[in-house]
């Protein structure tokens, strides 16, 4: 059980540790010493002390002690043994539902026993129901600390754990990883007291302070944290500068003749935000910046000028987007934006038919294809760019690490754009996304009118139809989104098309169309041009909508079932609506009862528009590791720091990590006790 003391091996990969716990250890995620010391306690109970049975408070964990004056086996209504337990003053029960013919012979009276677990009322008083417990014979001294309880997984006791940590921790080097003067100014305790502290905390600590992560202990261990992850990230943003990359000189002539035919001026932000990639990319590194802002802000004009800045350089510049319908949208508005101006423009798509994908790849190999846009089809060996200078990933979050990799790696180093119009919260963006440069379109054109938002329960269907009805008779158009079903393609598709003939036969005087993901892209071409053209007057469809979709036109948006959605999707489902001058409105339909979260998700998209307060609002449901998505895969997740609640320690692991990062000799000492073998990848 115990890891031979004489090294200092890795405990499972030493093969000292028994060799059926390699696996449980495994699905922990513990391979390495550091990963056992690093494997802190979920909680503690407190057995420094035994509670007198008559003191003892119903729903409380405690420690008694006292001796059994009788026990018998319970046949009915469930076979259980009963143990009658008392000590100077009180006695309590002591009920086992499961138990073995050993213990029966075990637990007779005159036992002396220590028993820990939760007590609770029962019909004949004071009871505990499966206790943990021990037998006493002569003196027991207690324990001088908190029993620490660790995440574990079966197969894999919590005394076999215990006794697995605490042999690595008497034979590891816990001496700390950062200079004693830093962490005197930073006023956090040493490494090694705080993990000793938190792996034995001592019996008069303060359990609420231990077990709400506030305890000095716990704010060192999320400080070291928190600094590995920013070093690892700004080592990345380091590693990707010592790259060549297209330098382009973009006279800026391209844009100019853009932005003289379009009938609106770009907001402020725009031109911050396009002046931040001009920047970066008339620099000899690869740019790899990240342009977030709400629904509607006008992401994609700022994109088209960077591709105009990129070919005018003399380079091809590729837009991957994650649907079919996305990339078309797109396809669609830049052959009517830039197509005029001598753009030659391909599509790419999975789909497409053999001899025009063909051709395609034929212009993009040999450079006659200016700007390239598609889905996933981009990134197949057979697509073979002449010169890619700029990549831009739209919706990025919805694409992995890898895919996003394979788009750079048709270039030479290109320069990387990815945008998304899930706002990232503040502390998010420092903490996650600290090896990309961010520019945030924070204003919305002018004209755009805040769409209102109302709940409504399925049982006033009838009353949202006649809403609906009112609506296109005035000469709008409406959507009508059809539920989110997990993990059932067919299912959705069976509610959409189920929906579609309801909707078609209560309103036959209006022409109902449907979109859906098992259409042909020349089927949803076909649709979404005649609901652009006002041809189709409501239009039922399924989550596919939720990117892209522009229609001035369309000012009421149903959609059914919303509790099953998340607040991202929610608000970009909203923004399909309120994009004319008329004032639009989004009726999200719910079906009761309501799951606590599902009322909060609700609550939040009907209070509030702005995107960035809803993102943060969902960083606050759900944490990091759910909002970051496809990020996660390549990127550390904190364990034990809460970006949130730990903004101060976020700051300083920050400001350290700029100060120490040249200082190679702690930087790899300190990557290593918390990233292992990503360190030396990271250093090489």
């Amino acid at each position: 059980m115990a890891v031979n003391s004489s090294k200092t091996p890795d405990p499972v990969k030493s093969g000292k540790t028994h060799h059926s716990m390699s696996n449980p250890l495994a699905k922990l995620g513990l391979s390495r010493r550091s990963d056992l010391i690093l494997h802190l306690p979920l909680r503690y109970e407190d057995e420094t002390k035994i509670q007198p049975i008559l003191e003892i408070q119903p729903n409380r964990s405690v420690q008694i002690q006292g001796t059994i004056y009788k026990s018998y086996i319970q046949a009915k209504p469930k076979r259980m043994l009963i143990c009658h337990l008392r000590d100077d003053e009180g006695e309590i029960i002591l009920r086992f539902l499961h138990f073995y013919g050993s213990q029966v012979k075990q637990l007779i009276p005159g036992v002396k026993l220590r028993a820990y677990g939760e007590a609770r009322l029962g019909f004949l008083g004071i009871e505990m129901i499966h206790p943990r417990y021990r037998l006493i014979k002569g003196e027991s001294s207690l324990p001088q600390n908190l029993t620490p309880i660790y995440p574990t997984v079966a197969g894999l006791s919590q005394s076999s754990l215990r006794k697995l940590i605490d042999s690595v921790l008497s034979d590891s080097n816990l001496s700390d990883t950062l200079p004693s003067d830093l962490i005197l100014k930073l006023g956090l305790p040493g490494f090694s007291e705080s993990i000793m502290t938190l792996h034995h905390p001592p019996a008069d600590i303060s359990l609420a302070e231990l077990e709400s992560g506030q305890h000095p202990a716990w704010r060192r261990i999320k400080f070291d944290e928190l600094l590995a992850q920013q070093l690892s990230m700004r080592l990345h943003y380091e590693r990707r500068r010592n790259h060549d990359a297209p330098v382009m000189n973009p006279k800026g002539h391209l844009v100019e003749t853009l932005l003289a035919h379009l009938p609106f001026p770009l907001t402020q932000a725009q031109k911050r935000a396009m002046q931040q990639i001009r920047q970066d990319i008339t620099q000899g590194h690869p740019m790899q910046r990240l342009l977030q802002g709400d629904v509607g802000c006008g992401k994609t004009l700022v994109a088209f000028m960077a591709c105009l800045d990129a070919i005018e350089s003399g380079y091809q510049a590729a837009l991957m987007a994650p649907t079919e319908l996305l990339a078309e949208q797109h396809y669609l508005k830049a052959k009517n934006w830039l197509e005029p101006l001598g753009i030659r423009i391909v599509s790419l798509f999975a789909a497409k038919n053999p001899r025009e994908r063909e051709t395609s790849l034929t212009d993009i190999k040999n450079g006659h294809a200016n700007l390239v846009i598609g889905t996933h089809a981009l990134i197949q060996e057979t697509v073979d760019f002449s010169g890619l200078g700029l990549a831009i990933i739209d919706e990025q979050h919805r694409f992995g690490v890898e895919q996003r990799l394979k788009l750079r790696r048709k270039g030479r180093h290109p320069h990387q754009l990815m945008l998304s119009a899930t706002p990232i919260p503040r502390t998010l963006s420092m903490s996650y996304y600290a090896d990309l440069d961010v520019s945030v379109i924070d204003e919305l054109p002018p004209g755009r009118t805040p769409v209102l938002t109302r709940l409504i329960n399925t049982s006033r269907r009838n009353e949202v139809m006649q809403r609906v009805e009112a609506a296109c008779a005035s000469g709008r158009q409406a959507y009508w989104v059809c539920p989110l079903i997990e993990d059932s393609d067919l299912l959705e598709l069976q509610a959409a098309i189920k929906t579609h003939a309801e909707l078609s036969t209560h309103f036959p005087h209006l022409n109902v169309g449907l979109i859906h993901g098992k259409k042909s892209p020349k089927e949803k071409t076909d649709i979404m041009a005649a609901f652009v053209s006002g041809q189709i007057h409501l239009l039922v469809a399924t989550t596919v909508i939720e990117v892209g979709v522009d229609v001035p036109n369309a000012s009421l948006m149903i959609i059914d079932h919303a509790e099953r959605m998340g607040l991202a999707q929610l608000h970009q489902l909203r923004g399909r609506v309120g994009r004319g001058k008329t004032q639009s409105a989004c009726v999200l339909l719910f079906q009761p009862p309501l799951s606590d979260q599902a009322r909060a998700r609700l609550q939040i998209i009907a209070e509030h528009s702005d995107g960035f307060e809803i993102a943060q609002q969902d960083l606050r449901l759900r944490g990091p590791g759910e909002y970051l998505g496809a990020r996660q895969s390549g990127t550390p997740l904190l364990k034990f720091a809460n970006i949130e609640q730990d903004l101060d320690l976020l700051e300083q692991a920050r400001n350290l990590s700029s100060l120490i990062l040249n200082d190679r000799e702690t930087v790899q000492k300190h990557l290593d006790r918390w990233l292992g073998q990503a360190a030396d990848f990271l250093l090489a």
